[in-house]
């Protein structure tokens, strides 16, 4: 009776690792799908729609850097057949994990470069350059008076 418990816990445990293994594989595909839905937001501009990924984008990547994952992938045995297994599925868990790495460099990247882009144009809108022939127009849509016109008659 002793060694019919001992190869239930076995196989419970060994189920529990495989449970464990597929959904660290579900999250990581979700995570992907949610990182592709990210840079839409992101190329269309709706940050509304960027900031409501969020909150799950973090309850992901919170799982699959919890230690209890961690801890499951540890008890691999090498040796037994079923280690082999779960190996495999770590390995197709690393690979998506990989491939949503660089979609987040990719949206960070998109980010940096609009961030970029934005700072230029606040430079050179808010530049005092006596050169600057940028024109600003007001909430009625009027031209308001160049800053710099003052500069270049004192010039």
């Amino acid at each position: 009776m002793g060694t019919s418990c001992t190869n239930i816990i076995f196989v419970n445990m060994d189920i529990k690792k495989i449970e464990d293994l597929t959904q660290a594989l579900n999250q990581a595909s979700s995570l992907k799908l949610l990182l592709e839905e990210e840079f839409e937001a992101l190329k269309s501009q709706n940050l509304v729609a960027f900031e409501g990924l969020q909150p799950q984008k973090v309850e992901i990547l919170s799982f699959l850097a919890s230690d209890r994952l961690a801890n499951r992938v540890k008890t691999f045995n090498s040796n037994s057949a079923e280690s082999s297994a779960h190996i495999a599925i770590w390995d197709d868990v690393m690979t998506m994990v990989e491939t949503c790495r660089d979609l987040h460099r990719r949206n960070e990247i998109f980010m940096l470069r609009k961030l970029e882009s934005i700072r230029g144009a606040l430079q050179t809108i808010q530049s005092p350059d006596p050169l600057n022939t940028v024109e600003v127009y007001d909430r009625l849509g009027k031209v308001k008076p160049n800053r710099n016109s003052k500069h270049m008659g004192q010039a």
